[in-house]
């Protein structure tokens, strides 16, 4: 008999999740495209922006838990599809809001029903992909929040350009959900999956991945001591301390960057449409090198200390070159700086994967919960913070500002971070 070749089923999946996060970072950052339009439309404050910028956060972080808890319990097929078909509603009716309040109101909706995304993805991945090429994979669809919106912000800035910033929301949320049945019609469980062969569920497997743990098989009462287990241990807590400095950086980007160009730089709005997709591309090819980069040196036989960890150093230290903006009236090199430091953003983006690796296997989704809670954290702290910062039109004190989180997520990974190693099994030592 002959033996068959693995199918590569996984690949397909991932290029869903891709997809799923290009739509999940475009709903939560058309805001920042439009906000120098919402503004001056609803006579809004940079105190007010600050508050909608980081209105998401509010409810994204305070259902991270939650959410990670639901990822353990509900098929991950009805999941993704409900919570993309709600967020795209609410995207959808930020094109009607004519107050601060409904818009915020909104933006915290779509904090609500985002909240599960990410635990979500790495529950997938960690179902669908072995450990030697689960960092590769958390790349590649850590990227599409990356390269989705070095497209997009050009395409966006067009779409406010030709209908306006309400033409620009409702627009958004369409897209999301028409993606909200493309996701239920596609996606499966790998051990549900009609046309993957026996011979890839046992590579993954084998390789550590959980192919034959649906949501449903793997039920199992979670109780409080569950919960200690997130925050008992120290190299936890150096994770999750690095992933609030590593979304700092991306918060920036994500909300306040255009405004900066336009405002604070003073870039006509089309133009900085598309110097603001630059640093977004150099952040693609920085998390695209680490995740490939981290996974060939494991294959090397390199610790996982070493192979994890470095991308992620070199790219905090790099990420500290933005505050090189203070010090130029250059476009060329203000983009220059911000290039770099996104793309050290990128290389420190794999952080992912200690989810992976350091999780109970029963509570990944629940690590992976407060795991995001700390980087959503970032979303609530950084946006308002940035708003007092540059009140009085200085917006140099949120860039040393910014620069600082990447330092202190430098030294966290650096000596918090210990051996890295799953919790349960240092238990049993």
């Amino acid at each position: 008999m002959t033996n068959l070749s693995p199918t590569k089923k996984r690949y397909n999946i991932l290029a869903l999740i891709f997809g799923t996060v290009v739509i999940n970072y475009l709903d939560r950052t058309n805001i920042s495209v439009a906000a120098s339009a919402i503004s001056e439309s609803l006579e809004l404050s940079t105190v007010q922006m600050g508050l909608i910028f980081s209105a998401f956060g509010w409810t994204y972080v305070a259902l991270q838990i939650p959410g990670g808890l639901i990822v353990d319990k509900i098929r991950l097929r009805v999941l993704y599809a409900v919570m993309l078909f709600c967020w795209s509603i609410a995207t959808l009716l930020q094109g009607f809001v004519n107050s601060f309040s409904v818009l915020l109101g909104l933006r915290a909706s779509i904090g609500v029903f985002e909240a599960p995304s990410y635990p979500a993805n790495n529950a997938i991945v960690t179902k669908w992909f072995p450990e030697e090429e689960r960092a590769s994979a958390i790349a590649i669809y850590t990227s599409g929040q990356f390269i989705g919106l070095a497209f997009l912000f050009p395409i966006l800035a067009f779409i406010q350009d030709k209908l306006g910033w309400r033409g620009l929301l409702v627009v958004s949320g369409v897209i999301g959900i028409i993606w909200a049945f493309i996701w239920y019609f596609i996606y499966r469980d790998p051990d549900t999956h009609k046309t993957v062969n026996i011979e890839e569920l046992d590579h993954i497997q084998k390789g550590g991945g959980l192919a034959n743990g649906s949501n449903s098989e793997t039920k199992t009462k979670i109780n409080w001591s569950d919960l200690a287990e997130a925050f008992k241990y120290k190299k936890l807590w150096g994770v999750y301390l690095g992933q609030f400095c590593v979304g700092s950086v991306s918060i920036f980007f994500l909300t306040w960057f255009p405004t900066y160009l336009v405002e604070y730089r003073g870039l006509d709005f089309i133009k900085s449409g598309f110097l603001t997709s630059l640093p977004f591309l150099a952040a693609f090819c920085g998390v695209l090198l680490s995740g490939f980069t981290s996974d060939y040196l494991i294959k090397k036989g390199k610790t996982k200390e070493f192979a994890r960890k470095t991308p992620v150093l070199i790219g905090l230290l790099l990420s500290t070159t933005i505050i090189g903006a203070n010090f130029t009236d250059s476009t060329f090199y203000i983009i220059l700086f911000l290039a770099i430091a996104f793309f050290g953003n990128g290389l420190a983006s794999i952080t992912w994967v200690f989810v992976s690796l350091l999780a109970p296997k029963r509570l990944v989704g629940l690590i992976g919960g407060v795991f995001n809670l700390a980087g959503g954290l970032s979303a609530v702290v950084v946006p308002f913070v940035i708003g007092i910062l540059v009140k009085d039109g200085d917006f140099s004190p949120a860039l040393y500002f910014i620069g600082a989180m990447t330092l202190i997520g430098f030294l966290s990974f650096l000596f918090i971070v210990g051996k890295v190693e799953r919790v349960d099994e240092i238990k049993k030592k």
